[in-house]
């Protein structure tokens, strides 16, 4: 480093003589450190300390596997969390329920606030102290007795609400027309459950009720001997609550992390080798550039040669020429991660990342970027150091010019440089081209219902409001009746857990006189008869039910076409029975109507509408009246004359008619906002995206570098090219005799990089949701870069055969 720093004032003197060489170079550098630092904080924050909590390494999630490949997490009772306390394996374990949507109802603007209530050992299981005030600790919640009316406010909702004031403590929250008194503030990394207020739990024996419960395990415990503890603890639950379990499991509990490795691991690793190849293509091309700039410094370097400079001191200052270049561009690059950050993290699914992770450029990521620059510099200047610190001295001396004929170490080094910069950018342009065909393929994918004109207003039911059966059946129907009829307003429909294109409970069911598979499960749906006008989703057969049905609950299903096909290929479905046997009344957060998982038949058949994401194959279907099965919480689709979010005022207004203290949730979407937060959407858009990006600016660096190079070997020939013009040779045989050596480098670039490609694109295919190759990606890849090669080197050949033969002859 001492040595790059008493080469700073040089290097600087040389780059104000060549400031082009210096900006490309140094943007060569920028974009591939700037995109690589980008990506590494994202991967930092994720693996370095991605949660507040205590001991957060060892803190796991009780989730059980199912025999389809699924996972399951269940409800734990009161009872059954005070036996896993119990387990050796385990340090301790608490309690959360939610999230319940509240209400605001101490100002004139209600205000959907999401609530989680906490045990009342949470406080110290999680161990993040409250920023102002205190969390939630025992004498909240004594055994035996209601909770105290107590709350602890999220970070951001203490922003938002109360306007960061910090006398906050002490004051009264009303919701739901009950005064809590607010107890205490939580930092901004505190956001389980993404709540925005924290109640205390009261944890009853009712087997009805279902907790979330988290655990951390002992030190020096392993997954697997949880897992084996467990095991048969769980299996006694199931015999106890079997409608809080699958029928058949095993316990693969889960570190905090699991799951969003699982999910974004991939996409980064994508990702991570894109940025790597597009520094690698800018490494390339500075040292390309740089070899192209040793040529006219031959003299100088001959000279400090014969003075007495060794090889290693001029090794030493080309490559501390090279690491400084790199640190500026490493200065540029990390004003680049801030701006690809931002967008990275925009992009990605909303749950892909923890939202207790930051993800930022901290001093960790700053010492990479750093190391990386250092680590480029010497890459880049490698080759300039190692062909010019051993320079012909009495050749260049007696021929007393600024160039000298290049030695064939020098042509080879320069066509190894650009054929393996060809060959990456082709395998950065065979992969983006690919991501983009599949992203695009995917975006046209046949839905099966029309999502345009359409939001999903969710509309949560606080708590011992809306009870009984007959009470919420009503309250639902007075919803979907009163935003029918607002304004601008065209239909509305019911549908609990139907919104497309991942919608239904994996369910089992029966078929009344068939056997079916225990592994056979189908999409059940519980919505209103209006749902299908809504989505505009065709009736093929049959008919759907009338309102006198829907309001008492009869046991009428619709299946969808994929069903009909699968189990009654004759085209028999009209009339069939079937049943869903795991439909239960929980009273009083489930209520279900009396012989809810009874025998229904089958009175019309629907057409396909996907399922199971925009990408899989539609799953088989029942559709059941919403009445049969309704929860805490409705949504209703509001298909609208415009823009269906300008009416989402109106549709509020609508709800709070029927009752003055209801309000929707407080993120309502758009059905193409749905699409758009798909996993394989928004990761397909993110790598085509990212990927083509990074492609074109690889190509770009590649016609820089080939630009560069056929520059470079046109100085060195300019006496060659005088001579054959002498002596009659035409311009076009001059061109001809440049741009043939230019074209078997390009030529061999383009062979590695198609081999690349080919080896590659089975794991791009894997790795990246929806991508696909084929023969036109490759050759429209191939003729977009031989055009580009072919612009970069015809520019300076036409130099070759403009040259004066007087003028060269006398250039030695």
């Amino acid at each position: 480093m001492l040595n790059v720093l008493h080469e700073l004032g040089p290097t600087l003197r040389e780059l104000r003589r060549r400031p082009g060489l210096a900006i490309t170079a140094i943007v060569s550098l920028m974009l591939g450190i700037g995109a690589t630092t980008a990506v590494f904080s994202v991967v930092y924050g994720l693996l370095a300390n991605p949660y507040p909590y205590r001991a957060a390494d060892r803190m796991i999630h009780l989730v059980l596997a199912t025999p389809q490949g699924g996972t399951w997490w269940p409800g734990i009772t009161g009872p059954q969390i005070r036996e896993l306390r119990q387990a050796r394996s385990l340090e301790a374990v608490t309690a959360t329920w939610g999230t319940w949507n509240l209400t605001t109802t101490d100002t004139d603007l209600p205000e959907d606030v999401p609530s989680t209530q906490l045990a009342a050992d949470a406080g110290v299981f999680f161990g993040v102290p409250a920023m102002l005030g205190r969390t939630i600790i025992p004498s909240d919640a004594p055994d035996g007795q209601d909770p105290q009316p107590v709350v602890v406010l999220s970070y951001k909702f203490w922003q938002r609400y109360f306007n960061s004031d910090r006398t906050v403590v002490g004051r009264r929250l009303q919701l739901v027309h009950k005064n809590y008194t607010i107890v205490g503030v939580l930092p901004e990394r505190f956001t389980w459950d993404d709540a925005d207020v924290y109640l205390p739990l009261k944890m009853n024996n009712d087997s009805s009720v279902q907790y979330d419960a988290v655990a951390r395990m002992k030190p020096g415990v392993t997954h697997e001997a949880v897992n084996a503890e467990l095991e048969p603890l769980f299996q006694q639950f199931a015999r106890e609550t079997p409608n809080h379990f699958p029928k058949k499991f095993h316990v693969v509990v889960q570190g905090m992390n699991d799951e969003f490795l699982k999910r974004v691991g991939t996409q980064l690793i994508l990702l991570s080798a894109a940025v790597m190849l597009l520094l690698l293509v800018g490494c390339a091309n500075v040292s390309i550039l740089l070899l192209a700039r040793g040529t006219a410094r031959q003299h100088e370097l001959a000279i400090r040669s014969a003075i007495g400079a060794s090889r290693w001191q001029i090794q030493k200052q080309l490559l501390s020429e090279a690491v400084i270049l790199s640190l500026l561009g490493a200065a540029g690059g990390v004003a680049v991660a801030y701006r690809l950050l931002a967008l990275l993290l925009h992009w990605l699914p909303d749950y892909a990342l923890p939202h207790e992770a930051v993800f930022h450029i901290n001093l960790p990521v700053l010492a990479f970027s750093v190391a990386l620059a250092i680590v480029s510099g010497i890459a880049s200047g490698l080759a300039p150091a190692l062909q010019f610190s051993r320079p012909e001295v009495a050749q260049l001396l007696q021929s007393s010019t600024r160039r000298a004929a290049g030695s064939v170490h020098g042509h080879r080094t320069h066509q190894v440089l650009v054929a393996g910069q060809i060959a990456l950018t082709l395998l950065l342009l065979t992969s983006a081209g690919a991501a983009i065909n599949g992203f695009l393929l995917l975006t046209k994918t046949n839905l099966g219902y029309d999502p345009h004109h359409v939001m999903s207003v969710g509309i949560p039911v606080h708590q011992n409001v809306h009870v009984s059966w007959e009470d919420r059946s009503h309250y639902f129907a007075a919803l979907l009746d009163r935003v029918a009829a607002t304004p601008d307003v065209l239909a509305a429909g019911i549908s609990t857990n139907a919104t497309p294109p991942s919608n239904g409970n994996h369910s089992a069911f029966e078929i009344f006189g068939r056997s079916v598979g225990d592994n056979e499960r189908i999409r059940a749906n519980w919505v209103s008869s209006e749902y299908f006008p809504v989505l505009r989703i065709p009736l093929l057969r049959g008919r759907l039910w009338e309102k006198p049905e829907i309001g008492r609950g009869a046991l009428l299903a619709v299946i969808n076409q994929s069903m009909a096909r699968r189990y009654w290929p004759n085209g028999d479905a009209i009339g069939k029975q079937l049943r869903l046997p795991e439909v239960k009344p929980e009273p009083p957060f489930t209520q279900t109507v009396a012989g809810g998982d009874g025998w229904m038949q089958i009175i019309g058949i629907v057409g396909d509408a996907r399922d199971d994401g925009i990408g899989k194959p539609v799953i088989p279907a029942v559709y059941v009246p919403y009445t049969t099965r309704m929860r805490m919480w409705t949504q209703i689709l509001v298909r609208t004359r415009g823009e269906p979010l300008a009416l989402l005022n109106r549709v509020r207004a609508s709800v709070k008619a029927v009752d003055p203290d209801q309000q929707v949730f407080g993120e309502t979407n758009d059905l193409n906002q749905w699409i758009e937060r798909q996993d394989e959407y928004a990761y397909g858009r993110l790598v085509a995206a990212l990927f083509g990006a990074f492609a074109t600016l690889a190509l770009a660096l590649a016609a820089i570098g080939l630009f560069s190079v056929v520059s470079y070997g046109v100085a060195q020939r300019t006496n060659e090219f005088g001579i054959r013009m002498a002596l009659g040779a035409t311009p076009g045989q001059v061109l001809r005799l440049v741009l043939g050596a230019t074209a078997r480098t390009v030529g061999i670039g383009l062979v590695a990089g198609a081999a690349l490609s080919l080896v590659t694109a089975g794991l791009l295919r894997h790795w990246a949701s929806g991508s696909v190759d084929s023969p036109s990606v490759v050759i429209v890849v191939v003729a977009l870069l031989v055009a580009t090669a072919g612009l970069a080197a015809l520019i300076p050949a036409r130099r070759a055969f403009t040259v004066d033969p007087m003028e060269a002859l006398r250039y030695e």
